[in-house]
């Protein structure tokens, strides 16, 4: 029998929240340690709060009726915060789709919302692994790296789950470990620098403007970067990942019949404006809309 937890929450929110589908873009590949669908319908998350590491099961029926239980010294904060991190902060009523692509997607959806966690350092460590190689060697990176390096997860956590390691650990990881994990010197020294600021960045979680501007002066981290953290960490449902290799492609393809080019994207998403980041997530979870992505960057190869 798994011991009971440390805090719990039935929530019932006055609107339709999908627990899975909103966390699913916290999800860094198939094998990642801090995220778990299991087969009786419940989604295991580990976190590391300010208050300590956490394991957290999210059980729900009805896109109105959620239990949260979690397990750790971080469990308080967790379950305090659980429901700006799955959208309480949102506002999709005001988005207006615009598009016989998007509207269909929108009214498949119904329980899809931008999450705001509040942990800027969780969602900059795999962004910065993501930058400029094929998303399964980033995956594949975190996996290893969380795998090796990342701290037990609290409670009855499924098998092999792990605890995203603390930024003194990544500040400390060896210059082998990395590249046995396929990530060059570049990245790395990234990760290393914004572990050294991860306090300040974290504190900066409730002002988004603060938040941006500390990773636009950070060496390494562009505006691609900071819109991966800005739709995770800051619930910005208008971060548009410009530079981003397959965006002109995907987006002219199902909304303009043809890829638009890199100069283009930025003025054809401004209509949609502040819900950029919402059409691009719709795009993502509509494959038939959406061809099949075009030329691959060439895999990256771990040492080791």
């Amino acid at each position: 029998m798994d011991p009971p937890p440390d805090r719990s929450l039935h929530w019932q929110p006055g609107f339709p929240v999908d627990a899975k589908l909103t966390l699913k873009s916290l999800r860094r590949g198939r094998h990642d340690p801090t995220h778990r669908e299991e087969a009786d319908g419940s989604l295991w998350r580990t976190a590391l709060t300010a208050s300590g590491p956490v394991t957290y099961r999210i059980r729900q029926q009805r896109l109105d009726d959620l239990d949260i239980d979690a397990w750790g010294p971080g469990a308080a904060e967790l379950v305090d915060t659980i429901r700006t991190e799955l959208g309480e902060h949102d506002r999709p009523e005001d988005f207006r789709p615009a598009h016989p692509v998007l509207e269909r997607a929108w009214r498949r959806l119904p329980g899809l919302r931008v999450p705001r966690t509040g942990r800027l350092f969780e969602a900059l460590v795999p962004a910065i692994l993501e930058q400029r190689v094929v998303g399964l060697d980033a995956q594949a990176a975190w996996t290893r790296l969380v795998g090796a390096h990342g701290g037990p997860a609290p409670g009855p956590a499924p098998d092999r789950m792990r605890v995203m390691p603390s930024p003194e650990v990544w500040a400390s990881l060896p210059v082998w470990d990395w590249r046995r994990a396929g990530v060059d010197l570049q990245r790395s020294k990234t990760v290393l620098f914004t572990a050294r600021h991860a306090a300040k960045l974290d504190r900066a979680a409730g002002d988004p403007a603060r938040a941006y501007g500390l990773m636009s002066a950070m060496p390494g981290v562009g505006v691609w970067t900071a819109a991966q953290v800005g739709h995770r960490a800051l619930g910005d449902a208008d971060a548009l990942p410009l530079g981003d290799f397959h965006l002109g492609r995907m987006t002219g393809t199902a909304l303009l019949g043809r890829p638009l080019a890199a100069d283009e994207i930025e003025a054809f998403y401004l209509p949609w404006r502040p819900h950029r980041y919402r059409v691009v997530r719709l795009l993502e979870l509509s494959p038939r809309a959406v061809p099949r992505r075009g030329h691959r960057a060439p895999r990256a190869r771990p040492f080791g």
